[in-house]
Order: C-alpha cells, then structure tokens, then sequence
C-alpha cells in the first residue's frame, strides 16, 4: 500500500513523501496513530494544502521535545526488583516500568517513547535511548538493584556480586597443604 507520511518515520522517511509500506504496517499502525494517510490523489491534494500546519506542528513539537530533552538527557532513575544472587531478575523490568518511574520523577513520557529491543532481565545499569520526538533522542540510565543500598553501589560502579573467588595459586596451596597432611596414607595400601 501506498503512504503519504504526516511525520518523520524512523527507517521509513521523512514528512511528505509517498513510501509502499506492507497492508497491515499501514493499516495497524501508521493510519490508526495518524503518522500516515492513503496515497489516494484527493489525499495527496489535502496533504498539500495542508503542509504548512504539518510542518509548523512538526517544529513546535520538536522544540518541545528539545527542552525536554535537555532536562532529562543523562538521568538516572532506580528500579527495585527481586534477583537471584547471579543477578537474574525473577521478572523483568518492561517499557511500561520505565514509563511509570520516569513519569513518577516528574517527567511526561509514554511506554511507546523509550527504545527497548528487549526487556531488563538483570541488575545493573542500562542506558536506554527515549525517542521524545522522530528527530530528538535521548538516554536515561535505569539502575536495576534489590535494594537502595545496592543501587547506591552500583552508581558508584562497585560490583553487587559479592562471590568469594579464590586465586589459582592459593587454591593450589590450599590443595597441596591438604595433600601434604594426608598423603602418607597412599602408601599404605
């Protein structure tokens, strides 16, 4: 199907221009969210006649995503959850999570702004891009942590993972200490 873009699509085009798109991209998404029209001649005529506004629109709402973007470019917002001690979360940290603790932080961004190609299943801190507007990204880090004191850790770039690992040598003396004490009951038998 044929496509006249209201506004700028990431990897498809800029406001303006006639793209083929698939059926369902165009008929679940672009025309329901009003990113596109039909590429019909009385909606390319319409379209023309109303560039103008598109575009005057379009720069408004880039200058605000552009004052915005400078007031939340570089955050950081903790997320608590349960993990396991290898750092595994017992669920994930989802778009809709990320909305929620941003906006709760005084923030307006909806779950469908911030680029998450999979969910968080970890702990630690992931910087995440947030698409405020087609032509203005940002990234805010999310600290994933199971409790305040750790998320502090974290910030400071301390590891939370508290594992007792022993050095190759002293594991090798360890066992040669052990050997020596008991290795003169192998000739015995």
């Amino acid at each position: 199907m044929e496509v006249i873009l209201l506004e700028r699509v990431a990897k498809l085009g800029q406001m303006g221009e006639t793209v083929r798109v698939k059926d369902g991209y165009a008929r679940n998404f672009l025309l329901p969210r009003g990113k596109a029209l039909r590429a019909t001649k009385a909606n390319k005529e319409h379209f023309e006649t109303q560039r103008s506004q598109l575009e005057a629109r379009n720069l408004e709402r880039r200058q605000e995503a552009e004052k915005v973007s400078g007031k939340l470019g570089g955050q950081s917002f903790t997320i608590i959850r349960q993990a396991g001690d290898t750092g595994v979360l017992y669920g994930s940290v989802s778009n809709r999570d990320l909305a929620e603790i941003v906006t709760a932080n005084g923030f307006s961004v909806g779950r469908d702004q911030f680029v998450l190609n999979a969910p968080i299943k970890a702990l630690g801190l992931h910087t995440v891009p947030v698409s405020l507007h087609p032509e203005v990204q940002v990234e805010v880090t999310i600290n994933v942590a199971r409790s305040p004191e750790e998320a502090e850790r974290q910030a400071r770039g301390e590891s939370v993972f508290e594992r007792d690992e022993l050095d190759l040598d002293e594991l090798g003396l360890e066992v040669g200490a052990a050997l020596a004490e008991g290795g003169g009951d192998d000739d015995d038998r």
